[in-house]
This record gives C-alpha cells, structure tokens and sequence, in this order.
C-alpha cells in the first residue's frame, strides 16, 4: 500500500493542480476507501470516499474517481473542490477534458459558515467550465442565492479563478442619482497587462445626459510610478467637456527625484458638475525635479494653474503662471558648539495677462544657538539678503506700471530667549515655559514693488509668532523691528495623554503701512493670540485657537476642531468664526461656519456616517453627506447621498444618490 499511495501521489499531481487553479506540486495525503492502479492503461481507480489535501491545507474531495495517470481525464461524482478557505465548487458530476474540467449541476460559494443561519450568497448553476489556459469560470444558466433565497438569474456569467490576483473583465457596476442628471449607471471594465500595469474604463450611462467615459491607468516600473485618471463627455448642449489628472514620479537615484503632473479641465464646473470636485480653488500642471543632501536641499519647478473660482465683488482671483521656481537650502555643519549657516537661494518667474516678473534671491543666515545657566536658552541669528527683480509691464504696489530692474537689501537679525521650568510628578510632567523673540530689520515702505508675485497679506495667529516673516511668501517683507512674546503651559501623563495652553503677543515698533483691520495687526501692540489643546490617545483630541482684541479682550476670531470617540463610533466637530471689517469702523457680515461628522457602528457590520459644513452666517447648509454601510465577509454593500448648494456659472447644487455592491472572495473584492 505504502508503494502505491507513492505512485497515486506523483499521478495526482497535474489533476488536482488543474482542477483547483492553484500550485499542489506537494501533496500531503491521497486518502481513498480502495484504489486500484491499471498498469497497462496507467490510470487510477478510487471507490468510495477520497480525499486529497496538499501542504497549503486546500483539498479536493470526490467518490468514484476515475483519472489517468498524467492527469488529462479525471472524473467523478460528489465532488466538492475547496479554492480557499471558504470557497468551493460542489457538483453531482466532475470531468476533466485537455484544459477544461466541467462540473455539472454545481454550486459555487465563497461563503461557507460566514453565517451561523446559512451561507451569504451561493451560485447554482447548470454547469461550471474551468478553463485552465484562460483562468477563467464559466457559469451556465447561473442563478444567485442570498441565504436561501434566489435574486436573479443569468442565462451566462464568468469570471476569473480565486486564484487570479488580477484578470481582464467588467467590474461589478454601481448605480448614483442626482436631481440635474438623472440616474448614473458605472459599468467599469478592468483591463490587466501584467503584475504592475493595468487600467478601468468606465462607461457612465446618465438618463438625463449623454454618456461619459472615464479612464484610470497605472503603471509602477522598478524606479518609477505613472498614474492617469481622466473623464470626456459630449454633453446634449453639443459641447465636449473633460478632465485629465496625471502624476508621474520618477527615481533618478538615490538623491534625485522628478515629478510630471497635470491637472486640467474644460471649464471651471465640469468636476463640480459631474462629481470629480473636492473644493480645490484651482489646478496645477507642470513638473519638479528634486535633489537631496545629507545637509542640503535642491527643487526646480514649474506651475501652470486653471483658475477655478469665480469673482466676486469683494475677491479677485490671481492669475499668473509660474516658470522657472528654482530653489535650494544648504546648512553647514557646526561651525562652533552649535553654531551654524544656512544658504537659501530663490529664482522665481512669473508670467500672465501680458505681464510678467522675474525675481532672484540670495540670503545667507547664521543662527547660534546657547543653553545658559538655570536652563535659559539665548538663540541668536543674523541674516543678508538681497533681491534683484525683472518687471515687465507689472503693476506694483502703489498701482503703477512699472518695466525695468529693481533690487533691494533686507538684513535682519533675531535675539530670543525661553526658558522652559519643569515640574515632574508621580504621574504627571508639567512644564512652563515664558518665551520672547526680538526681530531686528530694515524698514522697507518703499521697497515692496509688487503685490501680484507669490506673496499675501498676513493674519495673525499663534503660528505666525516667533517668525522670520510674517507674511505669506517672499516678495512682501516685514517693516522694522517688531518683538514676539508669550508663554506656554504644557503637561502629560505616563497614559500618554497631553494638555498645553499658549498666549502670547506683537509689538510693532514701526508704523505698519496698510494694516488690514481684520489682520489683528496694530500700531504698537497687536491683538492677542492663544491656543488650547488636549488629546488622551483613546477617545479625545480637542484643538482650539483664537484671537483676542487687544483693547477689550473681545473675541475677534478662534477655530475649534475635537474628534470624539473611536475610528468607529466618533463625533467630529468644527467650527471657524471671525469678525470683519470692511475698514476701521464698518463691520462686515462675520465668518461663521460649523462642520461636524458622525460615524456609528450599529453592529459588526452595518455603519451609518454622516458629515456636514453649515454656514451659520447665511443660515444654509454649504454641503451634507451621509450614508449606511454594510461589511461582510463575503459581500459589501451601501447606499450614500450628497448635497451640495453650491452655484456657479452653469453649475447649481445637486444632490446626488450612491448605491454600490460587490463580492468578496478570499479577501479580493469584485
């Protein structure tokens, strides 16, 4: 017995191998009630109940096999073949012809005991044809079954073998509606060319719109990844709107790296209109090469921007293109104690409108930082910059056209001091920690030719304290000297929570020119600005900042954000209010607006989250999402909405309805 099991072991191989679509080139037991070895037809014979297991635990159970001795005809009767670890195929009659084993009067499931009261889903069918060469399984005359209960039919179906990563074939489609478009039908086709490159075409059949087809394409090389998503519709108006993404990054070795994206559509609302939007106020194409150092950082780049806002009688949108953006930082090593130089450089062109500019920095900065006696730290700096600019018919900053050359010379110098004092405790550390920073610069009311380059006004916050600049970019620069203080309370626990509490305070010792009333800039002493937070690492993480007049101590602004509870069952709140004024004495209508989510885990399975941005000022929902969600082992399912009351140009606010289904497989989702 023992010599023949041996010979039934070496035979079996190619059959089950091809009957399971998987690798069993090591079987570990063949166990039959009889076989029976014919050597002049060398085929093999079992009666009664058989079973084969291989080393990854998948087996193959059958009565009365018949097969020959190099696997190309095998059959039998009560076959079930297991292809994981809940999926089989169970048939009356199994028999295998050259590449193709066929199983009449079978059933297919990957759900076997997912559920104590019966299996999720099961497919019956007429018969399954397994095609080898193909990797493929052919339903005939399927019908689905959910626990027990029949859901549709077929009259044909297939699809690729559990044991298929990846298989060209249509996707399970989804179903959306929207109250301007009608029903959205997606029927995506995934097409497969090897392990790392593959692409989803997407037909959109719309009931109130023309078709619309989409496109995603991925490609990952050994140093280098491709991804491309696009969309074109023909719509009934006769016009052809698009959008295309793309975003190609690639390793030029171990210190260099480029980037290739580009972001473009044929209008301002297309992305709204057909779902693609996600509030970004414009795109941006161009490209980046990067090169890294131990103690240095090179970027060049390139940007070309679709501006996607729209004007308003208190707003323009910018314009320009940016080409070149050159950059580079390099900071030595300690020059003494910890003492140190930074190196930046900066090369800026901007075009657009007829206009344009080209600017040149080059800033040097020496930074020395001391721990003194009692634990006070003394970090002192000096810095020479120096700019030269290029103006081609470009507006500056007292609204003259101006072409030509200008340059300038900005040195600076900060002293600051802290000193941290810390109190440790059985459980908790606390620590105290008074801090000031004078900034030290020439004063430059004349010298800040343009507004329309990379540079905004500046708003004061608890970030924007203890900076070189406080303005947003580098064209706009700081006026005088100025000084920044504040303290800062902080504490945590061994349980990892945290707690911290800032205020603090400018001084401006010049006169600012064009103090933007809602800035929280002042001549002299500027408004107050502070911070509150706590996170316990379990359930909480509260964050909230604000602005206080410096005269009453009114609220003038603060932003608030907590997320309570677990990635499951969670509450997430914010909100965002800000006083404004047009000029000194006339106020604004105040920025007030409320965001916030629920997530709740009703069971294992089924979820319900919901997320909205009301404006409170206007009293209307901005935006609102919400959806129910079932996980199962074997299967998924939702059923989401959106509104959105946006209205822009020819896009007015939709709301749009979700439904989505889809298989599980060992873990694959189909």
């Amino acid at each position: 017995m023992k010599k023949i099991t041996r010979i039934l072991t070496l035979c079996m191989m190619p059959a089950v191998a091809n009957a399971a679509s998987v690798d069993l080139e090591a079987p570990k037991t063949i166990t039959a009630d009889k076989i029976e070895y014919d050597v002049k037809s060398e085929t093999i014979k079992t009666s009664g109940d058989t079973e084969i297991v291989n080393e990854s635990g998948q087996r193959l159970t059958l009565t009365d096999s018949y097969l020959s001795q190099n696997g190309d005809d095998l059959a039998g009767s009560d076959i079930k073949l297991w292809l994981g670890d809940h999926v089989y195929i169970e048939s009356d009659n199994f028999v295998r012809q050259g590449d193709e084993t066929t199983a009449y009067h079978a059933t297919f499931t990957a759900c076997d005991d997912c559920d104590a009261y019966g299996d999720a889903w099961e497919i019956s069918t007429r018969k399954i044809v397994h095609d080898m060469d193909s990797r493929m399984l052919r339903f005939y005359n399927p019908v689905l079954w959910t626990y027990n209960i029949p859901v549709f039919w077929l009259p044909f179906f297939e699809m690729p073998d559990p044991g298929i990563k990846y298989k060209t074939g249509f996707l399970m489609p989804d179903f959306s509606s929207t109250n301007n478009m009608g029903t959205q039908i997606n029927i995506p086709l995934y097409i497969n060319f090897s392990d790392t490159h593959d692409l989803t075409f997407t037909t959109s059949i719309l009931t109130k719109e023309n078709p619309m087809f989409q496109l995603e394409h991925r490609l990952n090389l050994d140093h280098s990844e491709f991804r491309t998503t696009g969309a074109y519709t023909h719509n009934r108006e006769g016009e052809n709107r698009w959008y295309i993404s793309n975003t190609d990054i690639i390793e030029l070795g171990e210190y260099a790296r480029a980037t290739i994206y580009l972001d473009r559509a044929s209008d301002k609302t297309f992305m709204q209109k057909y779902g693609f939007y996600d509030d970004q106020p414009y795109l941006d194409s161009g490209a980046r090469v990067e090169l890294f150092g131990q103690t240095g950082y090179a970027v060049a780049d390139a940007h070309i921007f679709q501006e996607l806002r729209s004007y308003s009688a208190y707003h323009a949108t910018p314009t320009g293109n940016i080409l070149p953006n050159i950059r580079g930082t390099y900071q030595t090593a300690p020059i003494y104690k910890e003492t140190y130089v930074t190196l930046d450089a900066d090369i800026l062109g901007i075009s657009g409108d007829g206009a344009s500019s080209q600017r040149l920095i080059g800033d040097a900065r020496i930074v020395s930082p001391w721990t003194l006696w009692g634990g006070n730290r003394i970090t002192a700096s000096l810095s020479a910059r120096y700019d030269v600019y290029n103006f081609h018919n470009t507006d500056l900053i007292d609204a003259s056209e101006f072409s030509g050359l200008k340059d300038r010379f900005l040195p600076s110098g900060y002293l600051e001091w802290g000193l941290p004092l810390f109190r440790v405790g059985p459980t908790w550390t606390q620590v105290i920690e008074p801090r000031a920073r004078l900034n030290i610069m020439r004063k430059t009311d004349e010298e800040q030719f343009t507004l329309n380059n990379d540079s905004a006004g500046t708003f004061l916050s608890d970030t924007t304290l203890f900076s070189d600049n406080r303005f947003s970019g580098l064209d706009l620069w700081e006026n005088g000297t100025y000084a920044d203080y504040g303290v800062r309370y902080s504490a945590f626990n061994t349980d990892g929570q945290t707690f911290e509490i800032f205020a603090g305070q400018t001084y401006d010792f010049s006169e600012r020119i064009d103090i933007n009333p809602n800035s929280g800039f002042h001549n002299g002493a500027s408004d107050y600005v502070g911070r509150v937070a706590y996170n316990n690492t379990k359930w909480l993480n509260f964050t909230s900042r604000f602005r206080l007049n410096q005269q009453d101590l009114s609220l003038r602004h603060i932003e608030t954000s907590a997320y309570i509870g677990t990635s499951q069952n969670y509450i997430n709140i914010g909100h965002i209010w800000s006083q404004q004024f047009i000029d000194e004495n006339t106020q604004d209508e105040d920025i007030n607006e409320i965001s916030g989510g629920i997530g709740i885990q009703l069971t294992d399975r089924w979820a319900v989250r919901f997320n909205a941005i009301y404006n409170l000022t206007y009293d209307q929902f901005q935006r609102h999402t919400g959806g129910i969600f079932y996980t199962h082992p074997c299967y998924y399912l939702s059923l989401q909405y959106r509104r959105d009351n946006a209205i822009k140009y020819d896009y007015v606010g939709t709301t749009t309805f979700q439904f989505k289904f889809g298989m599980s497989i060992n873990g694959q989702r189909y």
